[in-house]
């Protein structure tokens, strides 16, 4: 059973408990008065003892109807509750001597003394009602005769004891009680401090994607600053020396080839920026989701270099956060331009897994290794590398493991978490 279903049922059973408080003490009196006048008779009820009867039962109809006002402002045990318990009881012992069969109504005391009576009165008020049950049962108030008070002692006994082990089982199943709704009432401290945290980590995960979009701008303003003094700023003083060079050649067999080598240096440079273009913004993932966008990559990377190249996608695939998509398409690009360049491979694989809340990115090829330990750090092109991939995926509490061993292959694998994308 769990709490919500513990919660209903505790309600549902106090919902009744309240119907019958309210409606009980009605429908018993209206059955004890049906019963008594039917047999008035045959107890020798008198004229008298009827009118005073009639008013007995008026009086506590009277009563009823004030405490059903009064106990919507007065719920559960209170002094009130033990004078309401009082003067019923009073009205159904005096009943009762007037005609045993009253004890219909008067019984009414066993089932609310526990709601109306503070603890220290309970039993006081459960002895009391057992006398009204036990005159009723031994033939009526007062008994005649020895033999009459006799069996009205015995039946007292009966019925204190009955009290004394109904009420023992009502102080177990309050206590049951009482330690279900602390256990329910600690449950519901413990969920919210549960959804207190998993708020605050939503937060400080918002929080740290920020910082890492704020960091990746500082990161790729300092390396498309370091890729224009690699590439473009030594792509252009080449152009200029060979047009220099050109100037100065009296063969116009030497100026052509001096024209020759500027052009290609100006085809390299020209590629060279369409390249840091392309970089800075991931355009793949403009129409794409992350899958459609690294199968796109991988195919295009396969036609382009004739290396065989599969991509697998396992698990649910989600829409990612665009700072997560972005890194991992990135990672992905780096890793197969380092595979085109440096492994020789006839082989790659590329794999995306959604895993609940991780994603990793595992690429994989044949080609020849290398040591891990003596890698290095930039590539002649003015690319990440190793360390690139590993602080791009660092950046959104990420990581990036390499497992490379001369002649057996490489293996990228960068595992992030799954932040799903901003609605």
């Amino acid at each position: 059973m769990t709490d919500n279903d513990a919660m209903t049922e505790t309600t549902v059973v106090d919902d009744r408990w309240a119907a019958f408080d309210r409606w009980g003490p009605y429908g018993l009196l209206l059955l004890a008065t049906l019963i008594s006048w039917t047999v008035a008779d045959a107890f020798g009820m008198t004229t008298g003892e009827r009118w005073a009867a009639g008013a007995l039962i008026v009086v506590a109809v009277v009563v009823q109807v004030w405490w059903s006002r009064a106990a919507r402002t007065r719920p559960g045990p209170s002094t009130a509750g033990a004078w309401q318990y009082a003067v019923r009881w009073a009205i159904g012992f005096a009943l009762t001597w007037l005609n045993p069969l009253f004890a219909f109504y008067a019984v009414i005391g066993y089932f609310s003394a526990e709601r109306l009576l503070p603890r220290r009165l309970r039993r006081a008020g459960l002895f009391a009602t057992a006398v009204t049950m036990a005159g009723s049962q031994s033939g009526g108030l007062p008994p005649s005769g020895e033999l009459g008070w006799v069996l009205f002692g015995g039946l007292l006994g009966a019925n204190a004891l009955l009290v004394l082990l109904f009420g023992h089982f009502a102080d177990l199943e309050e206590a049951r009680g009482r330690a279900r709704l602390e256990t329910i009432a600690e449950l519901e401290r413990a969920n919210t401090a549960l959804q207190q945290a998993l708020d605050e980590n939503a937060a400080l995960h918002a929080q740290l994607l920020v910082q890492a979009r704020e960091a990746g701008v500082a990161d790729e303003r300092r390396r498309l600053a370091a890729e224009i003094h690699d590439t473009l700023a030594q792509g252009l003083t080449g152009i200029i020396a060979q047009l220099q060079a050109v100037a100065a050649a009296p063969d116009p067999a030497v100026a052509r080839t001096h024209t020759d080598r500027a052009l290609a240096l100006a085809r390299h440079s020209l590629g060279e920026a369409r390249r840091s273009v392309h970089n800075l913004s991931p355009a793949a993932l403009a129409d794409a989701g992350l899958p459609d966008a690294l199968r796109k990559t991988v195919t295009e990377w396969s036609e382009r270099t004739g290396v065989r190249a599969g991509f697998t996608v396992t698990g649910t695939a989600e829409p990612l956060h665009d700072e997560v998509a972005a890194t991992l398409l990135r990672i992905t690009q780096e890793a197969l331009s380092n595979t085109a360049r440096h492994a020789a491979a006839g082989r790659v694989g590329v794999t995306l897994s959604y895993m609940g809340d991780e994603i990793t990115l595992d690429i994989r090829d044949d080609g020849k290794g290398f040591d891990p330990l003596t890698a290095r750090r930039r590539t002649p092109t003015g690319g990440f590398g190793l360390d690139g991939m590993r602080a791009r995926a660092e950046r959104i509490a990420g990581s990036l493991t390499v497992e490379a061993e001369p002649g057996q292959g490489t293996a990228v694998s960068a595992r992030v978490p799954l932040v799903r994308h901003d609605r």
